[in-house]
């Protein structure tokens, strides 16, 4: 009855006996009880003097409540469901991050290109050309028998004369970056599912990619260079997951998958974005690309840290009450702030423990891998985790892999990467209509496979003829391809309970930027034989998505807050 004591209705409580009848020690019973209480407390149409009726539910109704936890989601989601304005502006500068993400990935496309070259016509013309063609091979010329069509300071390349350096050096900086990007995601992954948080961990992230990518102006040489390419990169490892995971637990269930596919369409307007400011640029220094990328991200960070909200669900699984009613408190519909108090919630959540040592110190103060632990000690996690990261790998192969073969394509960059750019929101809006309809391990499927014919067609169409068919191949395979991407990082949202979610979500994107790692290699080896490059891309993704055939359907489904709810769920036995 203390539960009722903070409130200020009164109440007439009958079928009392049948409620007794039912264990109390449930977590799904407890939590049940509170989603009737809060409904009837909250969302009465009677006035507040009037006495109201509530109804507990009989022994049948609450061991139907035991085999899957409903009460918790729904008592959010009658605070947060109806997705204000306030969660809509939260959403944005969460979502926001991804846009500079993409800059920062991309931006060596540009500042790291082998410019193009012309003979000078003021030396001998014999040794620059033949029969009026232009030599191949810069390298085999005089270093006075060419120049380059665009001023020196536009490249790394040309500025520090790297055209005859090899694929080493000339591709140590992108190497380095998505190096950082394993490291990154290896030693930060956990940081948000600890003691961290996500709002904190994603504003530090944001600040020091921002940062380090200023900094990479004051490099001198390509080693510099390399090394402030590898600090970005570890910095921007964790800002894709925890933007997605934030963004995602601030909403209700309904606009889970929007609000998901949000993040991605800012992604792929960052990466369009890019050949725009690196075109105005295309006759200024490289340094500046990167000034006018890293200056506005930098605003950005500071704007995540001072209005973005923690995720609610993270304040409630750390067992921080106050804040997490305060924080639903400030993103609920003005017409239900008012209601949520935090002595109904809080005297709730201790008088009947929802949360497992809630007043724990330890609790608060875990070691920064617990979560990781926690993933890894549960073997169903460990299939479901490797199922998963199998085809966010072979996704990974062709969402990075792809826009480094654009080059090859007949067209200039600034054109491929915005085709490839174009390609991507499309994919990400289509994502975000239909994401509510789309059942996840069936659409992982389609997407490989669409992405593998496409990939093989290009292999086989290589050459001069059929150039438009070329070009459309490679572009609706970059669809799919990003399309494969998102619908896997919003499969593993739905697979994985929120105290090991954004550390699972972590692990995916590495699966995904090992394959960028791996995919340069081949892009090299398909100058010679779209074979190695389309050919390994197309197999791959094919292959690898097969490994979700196993996992389980989660579209409709609750996401789930702790291990124990997760492993609840199907009776007592958690499926691959």
């Amino acid at each position: 009855m203390d539960v009722l004591s903070h409130m200020k209705h009164k109440y007439i409580i009958i079928s009392i006996a049948q409620h007794t009848q039912t264990p109390h020690n449930s977590y799904s019973n407890k939590t049940s009880f509170l989603s009737r209480v809060y409904s009837s407390t909250m969302f009465s149409g009677d006035q507040p003097e009037k006495e109201h009726l509530l109804i507990l539910p009989s022994a049948k109704e609450e061991g139907k409540a035991t085999s899957s936890k409903r009460s918790y989601d729904d008592t959010i989601e009658r605070c947060i469901g109806k997705f204000g304005w306030a969660q809509f502006l939260q959403v944005i500068l969460a979502s926001l991050a991804w846009a500079f993400d993409a800059q920062q990935t991309f931006i060596t496309v540009f500042t790291d290109r082998v410019p193009t070259w012309h003979c000078d016509t003021s030396y001998a013309s014999s040794q620059c050309s033949h029969d009026g063609m232009q030599v191949a091979e810069v390298c085999a010329l005089p270093k006075d028998a060419w120049a380059w069509d665009t001023p020196a300071h536009t490249s790394i390349v040309s500025e520090w004369s790297l055209e005859c350096a090899g694929p080493f050096v000339t591709g140590l900086p992108a190497t380095s970056f998505f190096f950082g990007c394993l490291v990154g995601g290896l030693l930060l992954s956990t940081f948000a599912d600890s003691s961290f948080g996500r709002k904190k961990m994603l504003a530090f992230s944001c600040l020091l990619m921002n940062v380090a990518s200023i900094l990479t102006v004051t490099s001198t040489n390509v080693w510099a260079y390399s090394f402030w390419k590898f600090l970005t990169g570890f910095a921007r490892a964790t800002i894709g997951t925890c933007a997605l995971v934030l963004s995602t637990e601030i909403v209700g269930r309904r606009w889970r998958g929007q609000v998901g596919i949000m993040g991605f369409v800012c992604f792929s307007l960052g990466f369009l974005s890019l050949p725009a400011i690196a075109y105005l640029n295309s006759e200024s220094s490289w340094r500046y690309l990167y000034l006018w990328t890293g200056i506005p991200g930098i605003i950005h960070s500071l704007l995540v840290f001072l209005f973005v909200h923690e995720s609610p669900r993270w304040l409630y699984v750390r067992g921080l009450t106050k804040d997490f009613v305060q924080t639903i408190r400030n993103i609920a519909p003005p017409d239900t702030r008012n209601l949520i108090t935090c002595s109904f919630f809080g005297s709730f959540i201790e008088d009947h423990g929802l949360t497992p040592d809630l007043h724990d110190d330890n609790q608060n103060h875990m070691d920064l891998y617990s979560a990781l632990k926690v993933l890894l000690n549960k073997r169903w996690a460990v299939r479901r985790l490797w199922a998963i990261m199998c085809a966010a790998f072979g996704f990974g192969m062709v969402y990075y892999g792809i826009p480094l073969c654009a080059g090859e394509m007949p067209f200039s960059i600034y054109l491929s990467t915005a085709l490839n750019a174009l390609s991507e929101l499309p994919a990400s809006l289509i994502t975000s209509l239909m994401i509510d309809k789309l059942r996840r391990r069936t659409s992982v499927l389609c997407m490989g496979f669409l992405c593998c014919v496409c990939c093989f067609g290009c292999a086989m169409l290589a050459g001069d003829t059929l150039k438009f068919l070329q070009i459309g191949l490679e572009v609706v395979a970059f669809f799919s391809g990003c399309t494969g991407f998102g619908l896997v990082l919003i499969y593993t949202l739905d697979l994985f309970p929120t105290c090991v979610r954004n550390s699972a979500m972590a692990i995916v994107r590495q699966a995904m930027m090992l394959g960028g790692v791996i995919s340069p290699l081949f892009v090299g080896l398909g100058r010679t034989n779209r074979y190695y490059s389309y050919g390994v891309f197309g197999l791959t993704t094919g292959m690898c998505c097969l490994f979700v055939i196993p996992l389980p359907e989660t579209f409709g489904r609750d996401i789930c807050d702790t291990i124990e709810e997760e492993e609840r769920r199907d009776g007592g036995e958690t499926k691959v």
